[in-house]
């Protein structure tokens, strides 16, 4: 009787972990549709007219020459950066939350958007990485795209580094961790006006430009560039997932199952650090992606992170496509900065949190 009921528990349980995992696989088979479809209306959406027809032509190459430029030349390296950035910057917010064990951690509240964003003026306007230009969607050209990367990645760990200092000593806890990246925020801004108040009027208008965060200036070779890196970065949080998991149990706990917290957590702040500047040295400033998607995410999946980084990333893709593309065909054919929109998806949720309270994970 008894091997009857522990055989029979036994499949009721599997039962339970089959549906378990079949709603997260379906949630993620969802969000991966819904990007697809975003991607395709993108592609469709524009100042210059296209139907279907001359879109699946132009991506095969055998388009008209217009089409193929505005296919292959503008749209489909927007579509490529967002759908990716979107990912890294989600990804990366994921993390940190974990690892801070902060719900509001995020590259943009943290302050290490504005420290990348700091390096990343510092290497154009101070040491020349970049011809500045007036006019133009390419108001700044990078002339040496390594170099910035290298000068925002540096910065931006320089803000991970003093986050995670505090938080260790201030026992990680939320309003240290908080405070610690609006002082950081306001620090790496005031430095950025510094550099831009003794630059040259153009060069703060591209500056300014250039902060505001934009996909239209992207090209192949840093889609590529930005594609290897966040590839890379979720090939190792997917590694490090059991140890996130761990992680949500508290420290002690995680210690206790063998988890080495502190070279975690310092693996997760590279990484997510990384995605961030070089996003930020290519893209600009895009606020908020890595705070609202893994929120969302969270509450949909759960703290599971075997499912939760995959779907944070493509959460991130299908939000920041959506705002990139809002935001060339709400006034069209002016082009607004994708920072601005992605702003009003994630200030109202950062308030709402704020408001409602947090906990520490």
């Amino acid at each position: 009787m008894t091997q009857r009921t522990s055989s029979g528990g036994d499949v009721n349980q599997m039962h339970q972990y089959q549906r378990y995992t079949a709603k997260k696989v379906g949630m993620t088979l969802t969000l991966v549709l819904l990007i697809i479809t975003a991607a395709v209306i993108a592609l469709n959406a524009g100042s210059i007219d296209l139907n279907l027809y001359q879109v699946i032509l132009a991506v095969m190459g055998k388009g008209a020459d217009v089409a193929d430029i505005v296919i292959w030349q503008i749209r489909l390296p927007r579509i490529t950066a967002a759908i990716i950035a979107g990912a890294g910057l989600s990804v990366a917010g994921c993390v940190m939350q974990n690892n801070l064990r902060n719900p509001l951690a995020s590259p943009s509240t943290l302050g290490i958007s504005n420290a990348a964003a700091f390096g990343a003026n510092m290497a154009i306007i101070v040491f020349g990485a970049g011809t500045i230009r007036s006019t133009g969607a390419d108001a700044v050209n990078i002339d040496h795209p390594y170099f910035v990367t290298l000068s925002a990645f540096a910065w931006s760990m320089v803000a991970a580094a003093v986050i995670l200092i505090l938080a260790r000593i201030r026992g990680f806890s939320p309003e240290a961790i908080l405070l610690s990246g609006v002082a950081l925020s306001s620090l790496f801004s005031a430095g950025t006006i510094l550099i831009q108040y003794f630059a040259e009027d153009v060069q703060v208008a591209a500056a300014v430009f250039w902060t505001f965060g934009d996909l239209g200036r992207v090209n192949w070779q840093e889609v590529t560039i930005l594609t290897g890196v966040v590839i890379l970065a979720i090939i190792y949080f997917m590694f490090r997932r059991w140890d996130y998991n761990a992680l949500d149990s508290g420290e002690e706990t995680a210690k206790s199952l063998g988890v080495q917290v502190e070279r975690v957590r310092l693996g997760g702040m590279l990484a997510s650090s990384l995605i961030t500047a070089v996003t930020v040295s290519f893209l600009g400033i895009i606020g908020f992606i890595g705070l609202v998607a893994p929120q969302i995410m969270r509450r949909v999946m759960g703290r599971d992170h075997r499912y939760l980084i995959l779907a944070s990333a493509l959460a991130g893709s299908l939000l920041l496509l959506v705002s990139d593309t809002l935001a060339r065909t709400m006034i069209a054919p002016v082009v607004l900065p994708v920072g601005a929109i992605t702003s009003f998806f994630g200030a109202p949720l950062f308030l709402y949190l704020l408001a409602r309270g947090y906990k520490q994970n």
